[in-house]
């Protein structure tokens, strides 16, 4: 293929688009650039791309002899191609033997080291890209709320505002929708709910972050009707455990979907893909809603999502105070502060660090992978983070919440899907809530 201009994107796209199309591993080279210049002039660029993704390129404008070499992933092609029923029934019907090459030169044999391995799989790490695939998750979680309450009668919106950052990505897409919607901001109504865990950090945030978006307001402190429940049960509130903390959930729950009845509301959830993959939710407490926006949304990338939301010309005045939501630590604040009024219960301390949880649920829902590979992707992309003995602890962690809170994913109120990795259990992620982990955990303590 000769070389003129614009020839080369050009090329780059075709390898992308080819290697996506056909689900697998596609090698181009283009002749030299000591082919005959007599009235074409060849480049010699080569490309190596996988599903969609480009591996490799030559960097050189115009090269002559050189070498591209690139790892590849086979794991994810056979992932994709179990996945794609097209590409299933084409090869069983016109799929040829494929012919094996082998290779003798020992230095040319990879060992990985050349894959380009990311920790946040799920953040684009340009921020130019990064930004583009934030504003597009913000459009579609704005649209199907929008749809939504056009397609109930356009009720007002309810959301429980904690100060974190959940609640807080949920408020944003619902006083957007209000707005495309033609509708004041004060058609949301945010409820800020404090009880014994809650600091003065995230209680003055709430506050700051509900005027400045101008939606309507109310406070209900639950301490006494939870106290009021811990009475009625029999529990000790001196006894810090998961009734003290579901309780809370639980309470909060019970006011806004009432407080939705009482405004003509729906309740729109806040929960996130991680918080549903770990289970780090209560029961038919804040895991129920009546639309989730953020269902498939992970921790990781909600974060970029409010720092890219925040440069909105229409949330600009809440700028400051959406960039101290973004640098308070993540909890549920279901247990008291510490003496100084901050918050002493941090949800990464308890069930491990969101970046692993997060790489650990992308490898194992997008593409089907073992606990073994897993582990030594992270390994590899985490290896100046966590130890190794870390990295096997929290993936212990990450599969056995993962099968054991299913049940609580088998009944998820309706959220718009936005990427390929989802839990929803109408759509991508159909388990049963008795499935077993012993085969995954038993290859995780083999590492």
């Amino acid at each position: 293929s000769n070389e003129t201009i614009g020839k080369r994107a050009y090329r780059r796209e075709l390898v992308r688009h080819q290697s996506a199309a056909l689900n697998c591993v596609y090698a181009y080279c283009s002749a030299g650039s000591t082919e005959s210049t007599q009235d074409l002039i060849f480049s010699g660029q080569s490309l190596i791309g996988e599903n969609g993704t480009l591996l490799a390129e030559t960097q050189e404008a115009i090269a002559a002899d050189y070498l591209l070499i690139s790892d590849c992933d086979l794991g994810k092609i056979r992932a994709d191609r179990r996945k794609n029923k097209s590409f299933g029934d084409t090869a069983e019907r016109f799929g040829a033997q494929a012919e094996i090459v082998p290779v003798s030169d020992g230095h040319l044999r990879g060992d990985g080291t050349a894959y380009r391995l990311e920790k946040l799989p799920f953040v684009p790490a340009q921020r130019k890209h990064r930004v583009e695939r934030c504003m597009e998750i913000f459009n579609m979680q704005v649209a199907g709320l929008r749809q939504r309450l056009q397609a109930i009668g356009n009720p007002n919106a309810v959301i429980g505002i904690s100060g974190g950052l959940d609640s807080t990505l949920a408020l944003l897409v619902a006083v957007e929708a209000m707005r495309q919607l033609g509708r004041p901001a004060s058609d949301v109504y945010g409820v800020t709910m404090p009880c014994f865990g809650t600091s003065d950090r995230t209680y003055r945030n709430s506050w700051e972050l509900m005027r400045t978006l101008g939606i309507s307001c109310k406070e209900i402190n639950i301490r006494s009707a939870v106290n009021v429940h811990f009475g009625d049960i029999g529990h000790n509130p001196d006894i810090h455990d998961g009734t003290y903390e579901n309780s809370q959930a639980r309470e909060r729950t019970q006011i806004l979907m009432d407080y939705a009845s009482v405004v003509k509301g729906i309740v729109v959830g806040t929960g996130d893909l991680s918080e549903l993959a770990l289970g780090w939710c209560t029961y038919n407490g804040d895991h129920m809603s009546m639309y989730g926006v953020n269902a498939s949304i992970p921790k990781t990338l909600i974060r970029w999502m409010i720092d890219a939301i925040s440069e909105m010309p229409a949330f600009a005045a809440a700028r400051p105070v959406l960039q101290d939501i973004l640098d308070t630590p993540i909890s549920p604040e279901l247990l008291p502060p510490d003496a100084q009024g901050r918050i002493a219960q941090h949800t990464e301390d308890l069930v491990g660090p969101y970046a692993l949880h997060d790489f650990f649920l992308y490898y194992t829902l997008r593409y089907g992978f073992t606990p073994r590979k897993i582990y030594a992707l992270a390994c590899r992309a985490f290896g100046g983070d966590f130890e190794e003995t870390v990295i096997k602890k929290w993936l212990k962690t990450f599969y056995r919440r993962f099968f054991t809170q299913q049940f609580k994913r088998s009944c998820l109120p309706d959220g718009v899907k936005v990427g390929s990795v989802t839990l929803s259990p109408r759509g991508d992620w159909r388990m049963p809530s008795d499935a077993s982990a012993r085969l995954w955990l038993n290859e995780v303590e083999s590492l």
